[in-house]
């Protein structure tokens, strides 16, 4: 169990740091790590403390329920729009819907 979370854990991280387009060092020197911290752990060696977790989510813009959830391809880009629409109004929001609905309708 406890490996399966880590390859869980490992996979995630490289997937999300690699559609943010960051080398595993930059990264790392980003978070206030030594250079190879990010690649230790996507090699399976290591896991974050809590605090670094913490700020591995918010170097990618996301919370840590977005994180875990690996049917989101682009979470940062999902909390983005969510984040935009927030100032809708009722009609702006139906209006945004009416257009997923349709782009929705369009890939099935």
């Amino acid at each position: 169990m406890e490996e399966d979370f880590q390859n869980y854990f490992s996979e995630r991280l490289a997937k999300l740091r690699i559609a943010k387009g960051d080398s595993a060092r930059e990264m790392s020197l980003a978070l206030g790590q030594s250079q190879g911290y990010v690649g230790q752990i996507e090699r399976k060696h290591n896991l974050p403390s809590m605090m670094v977790f913490a700020y591995m989510c918010e170097y990618f813009g996301i919370s840590p329920k977005d994180f875990f959830d690996d049917k989101q391809e682009n979470p940062d880009l999902l909390q983005k729009l969510i984040d935009m629409m927030k100032s809708f109004s009722k009609e702006e929001l139906e209006s945004v819907m009416s257009v997923v609905e349709i782009i929705g309708k369009t890939k099935a």
